[in-house]
């Protein structure tokens, strides 16, 4: 039986990892209105859209794979608090900017800022509740971003659409990524041991004498990269144009920037429903038939007039990231508990990656065929990360307790 103040330890865990999710998904959304409002303003086209998101996503996918492994050495809350420093810092500097080049150093400061959460704080968590409810922590945690993309994002359109400058509310976002990190730096102040530091006291045991990433499943573990990474591709490609699609359509700019609100607010939901749909019918089937309503919702926002387009978009976000509830639930199936952070450094890092792909392609293709060829490419690539999916075997039970 747990003390209750261990159950308090557990709380002050999952509290300051969802608040680490709110901020930095917060964040890294806002940039999907943030970039219409840039390319209008600075005349960016849509290929330097797609490149420098591209660019931001790029340093994040390839730190998120080191943070697995600094995690272990220097703990969660050193890395925790670092990145929130380091976005605060970006949308700080993003207020002072004037220039493309300025835009694309930002966005890297960012990048760089984002990519030390996910893999600490999930791996935190799961440590927290490796006994019992570790689904159930994961999933707030999860929901805990969606709360923060819908909030900064939508703050951000409303900001913009009464006549706020855009510089005063990048200024705004960068001193609430500096607070939280303050507040992570406090609340965690006896913040959990690095693996590391666990492992040479004793309080870690390392079962069977794991070594090296600690994946159980090679094949499953490769082909359910293979399925984030297109999944991922889709969703970022989704969100960075959903904006300009919508200004294609002739709409203003202080409405076109709701597109991406729309399309989260359907994304919160989505990861509860998704969830569910996975638990009754497998998350094989339930991915496969996230991945084709994904493809027809994209072709339909496409083809719609503006306002069923909208009305479309909180459905397509309820399928377009409700999917990640069902991809990013299984990493601990394949991962060896005192694996985790590497593990879901892996993950994150192929999601960050694929971030580059999808705006980027969008981009290259609605500069040369406009921005709804760009989106219907998506609907493709949506339907082929139905594929590698089948290849998964996930088993009944954890392989390793």
């Amino acid at each position: 039986m747990r003390s209750p103040k261990a159950d308090n330890r557990r709380s002050v865990y999952l509290l300051t990892g969802c608040l680490a999710h709110a901020v930095q998904d917060g964040l890294t959304a806002a940039v999907y209105v943030l970039l219409p409002v840039l390319a209008q303003s600075l005349g960016l086209n849509l290929s330097e859209v797609g490149l420098y998101k591209g660019l931001k996503s790029f340093v994040q996918g390839l730190l998120e794979i080191v943070s697995g492994i600094a995690s272990e050495r220097f703990g969660d809350r050193a890395l925790l608090v670092f990145g929130l420093a380091l976005s605060g810092m970006g949308y700080l500097l993003f207020s002072q900017t004037d220039s493309g080049i300025g835009v694309l150093l930002c966005l890297v400061v960012v990048g760089v800022g984002t990519a030390f959460q996910h893999s600490p704080a999930s791996a935190m968590i799961s440590r927290a509740y490796a006994e019992k409810g570790r689904r159930g922590a994961l999933g707030l945690y999860n929901s805990a971003g969606d709360a923060g993309k819908l909030a900064f994002a939508s703050g951000f359109s409303l900001a913009v659409g009464a006549g706020l400058a855009w510089h005063t509310v990048t200024f705004a976002y960068g001193l609430a990524g500096l607070l939280a990190g303050v507040a992570i730096l406090v609340a965690l102040r006896t913040s959990p041991l690095s693996w590391a530091t666990r492992r040479r006291s004793g309080t870690v045991t390392v079962a069977g004498g794991v070594k090296g990433w600690g994946i159980l499943d090679r094949s499953s573990f490769t082909a359910l990269l293979a399925v984030v990474f297109l999944d991922s591709m889709v969703q970022a490609g989704a969100l960075t144009f959903a904006a300009f699609l919508m200004l294609a359509k002739g709409e203003p700019l202080a409405i076109a920037t709701f597109a991406a609100t729309a399309i989260l607010v359907g994304g919160m939901l989505g990861k509860a429903f998704c969830g569910f749909l996975a638990d009754r019918i497998g998350p094989r089937r339930a991915f496969a038939l996230v991945q084709v309503l994904t493809a027809v919702l994209l072709v339909a926002v496409v083809m719609a007039p503006s306002l069923l387009a909208y009305l479309l978009m909180p459905l397509l976000g309820v399928v377009l990231q409700g999917s990640t509830s069902i991809t990013y639930g299984m990493v601990n199936d394949f991962v060896h508990p005192d694996r985790a952070a590497r593990g879901f450094a892996l993950i994150y890092g192929g999601s960050g990656f694929s971030t580059v792909v999808g705006p980027l392609t969008v981009g290259v293709v609605g500069d040369a065929y406009g921005v709804a060829i760009g989106i219907l490419v998506l609907a493709v690539v949506s339907l082929l990360a139905i594929a590698p999916c089948w290849w998964l075997r996930v088993p009944a039970k954890p392989l390793v307790r």
